[in-house]
């Protein structure tokens, strides 16, 4: 942010919002097809789905990033500036991005509704609580475990081994004390004592069933799938045994319906889903991005954290799981990462450093040559801080240009839509010139083993992968059973393409350790977890939650 920029909150609440049956009226919606949460927000009615059904699609553009770091990339911001600016060139566009966490909002980020003059609004409303999408989520995962637990209490006709039991608790916030907790103490009336833990519901299986579920029948059969006990020899209890997917579809009636709102230009944007890209596959809705494609000619969507994570797990889960297409991919990179890649101090980022630039655009290279693998054309997009000098963002351009990428600087959070209109514009002229090449990385039949080993090796770079004690007999196990045909959805660090998370830049000579796995069957993946990577992430020494507020009046302050 530059010194004479407000905060993103600052900027946010003094936008003139628009009514949102305005926005709706912008992509042919009626008054009768959305459902209206305030004056700002709106659910889209499953007949305004269906009615556009057999409706062409637009195009699919997929805004992907480098290998995060403190320093920060800005793709969600990008996502929602690139749209702004092909929606001010006078295209039919619209986002289709997540919806944030409380758990980061309140803890490392403070939120994710974009930045500076490139975002999503209400702002605070969608950080926060938004239309109760996250609390259907977790309180449909919950019921289950609550069904579960009172199976055991109640008889277990079932004959379940509460040590094998699969399914833990969810809460939407970062708390690592209770990652692994003990239940049911205090005597017979309090249930089954057993070991188990909590993950946030970014890591919900039920979030992953919501992103990649067609429609409301999809989503309660999926959920009737969810193993939540081991029988053993590739056997499982399934929550249809518990007879919970009825319930459990209930409670997510409204919450499998997509969120319309408006960014601060006043432009159509869906928001609908919110699993992480580390832990999870990193996607908003499959439902809003169908309906997105029915709605407008482009559709700028995302993937969380960088392209070795939320775009391969898009690409090779998502796609497939939906027949979709993606035309493009928009890779945003810094200066100021890419020199953290390359071994500068952080607090030398604002200092020019063309050393450690040039050390650290391999990693940039990597993830170009990735999204190619897939079949897609790559436009980088430099997302320039004031800091960054003429010459170091030619010396990213210059890179991207020795590897056939063209490059575009964009300024979004410092000039919004007109920031934007660069990008925009190499996008258009990318897609006027490409062709329909897209084809995920490994084929559906291939084993589980060899899949891991697939991305191993051709996204992250490693020279292979060991597994942990039974790791891969399970998987074998799987391959012959449930997980027939099922992708791998990687667990793994976002601050590396390793899966140690102190290797920056493009690691070389490492080997992927998997050191557990587990089953997702009702979404549709397994989940390989590796290295240290934790499905219930704790707060920083100083969380975002210090600098919050609200006055008298309502106003909240410290909301990044």
């Amino acid at each position: 942010m530059s010194p004479s920029q407000p905060p993103d909150i600052e900027i946010a609440q003094a936008a003139r919002l628009r009514p949102i049956e305005e926005i709706a009226a912008q992509v042919g919606l009626g008054g009768d097809e959305i459902e209206p949460y305030g004056r700002t927000k709106a659910k889209v009615t499953q007949a305004a789905m269906a009615a556009r059904e057999d409706a062409p699609d637009g195009d699919l553009v997929l805004v992907t990033a480098v290998t995060p770091t403190a320093a920060g990339e800005g793709k969600t911001t990008t996502t929602i500036g690139l749209t702004q600016a092909l929606q001010r060139l006078g295209r039919r566009a619209i986002s289709a991005t997540r919806e944030p966490s409380l758990g980061p909002v309140f803890g490392v980020k403070g939120g994710a509704a974009g930045g500076g003059y490139a975002q999503v609004v209400p702002m605070e409303d969608i950080n926060l609580h938004f239309t109760g999408d996250f609390a259907a989520v977790s309180a449909a995962h919950n019921l289950l475990a609550a069904m579960l637990d009172n199976h055991l209490h109640q008889g277990n006709a079932l004959d379940i081994d509460s040590r094998r039991v699969l399914w833990r608790r969810v809460m939407d916030m970062n708390d690592r004390a209770l990652h692994d907790i003990v239940i049911g103490l205090g005597g017979r009336t309090r249930g089954v004592p057993r070991e188990t833990g909590f993950d946030i519901t970014p890591a919900s299986e039920v979030m992953a069933i919501l992103c990649l579920a067609r429609d409301l029948e999809d989503l309660k059969a999926r959920f009737g799938r969810i193993a939540v006990a081991d029988r053993g020899r590739g056997a499982y209890v399934t929550a249809a045994e518990l007879e919970a997917q009825g319930a459990m579809a209930v409670v997510m009636r409204d919450a499998v319906l997509p969120n319309l709102v408006q960014n601060l230009q006043g432009g159509p944007a869906l928001i609908h889903g919110g699993p992480f890209g580390n832990i999870a596959h990193g996607c908003s809705t499959l439902i809003a991005t169908r309906l997105a494609l029915k709605l407008a000619d482009l559709v700028v969507t995302e993937a969380g954290f960088g392209a070795d994570l939320g775009a391969e797990k898009f690409l090779n889960i998502k796609c497939p799981a939906g027949g979709l297409r993606p035309r493009l991919a928009v890779l945003v990179a810094t200066v100021r990462a890419l020199k953290l890649h390359g071994g500068a101090d952080r607090r030398e980022l604002d200092t020019e450093d063309l050393e450690a630039l040039r050390l650290g655009l391999p990693n940039l290279e990597a993830h170009a040559a990735n999204m190619a693998k897939f079949g897609l054309p790559v436009v980088v997009a430099v997302n320039r801080f004031p800091s960054d000098t003429d010459a170091e963002v030619d010396l990213v351009a210059r890179a991207a240009g020795a590897m056939g990428v063209p490059t575009a600087v964009s300024t979004v959070f410092a000039d919004g839509a007109a920031g934007g209109e660069e990008l925009a514009r190499q996008v258009l002229s990318a897609l006027e010139s490409g062709g329909d090449n897209f084809a995920p990385l490994y084929e559906p039949e291939a084993a589980l083993t060899e899949k891991i080993e697939t991305v191993a090796r051709e996204i992250y770079g490693a020279d292979g992968v060991d597994y942990a004690g039974g790791v891969e007999r399970r998987l074998r196990r799987m391959d012959r059973g449930v997980a027939r045909g099922f992708p791998v959805c990687m667990a793994k660090t976002q601050y590396s393409l390793s899966d140690n998370a102190s290797l920056r830049g493009r690691p070389e000579g490492f080997r992927i350790t998997v050191r557990d796995v587990r089953l997702s069957a009702g979404a549709g993946f397994v989940v390989p977890l590796t290295g240290d990577i934790l499905t219930m992430p704790g707060l920083p020494r100083r969380p975002f939650a210090v600098g919050m507020d609200v006055t008298p009046d309502g106003t909240i302050s410290g909301l990044a």
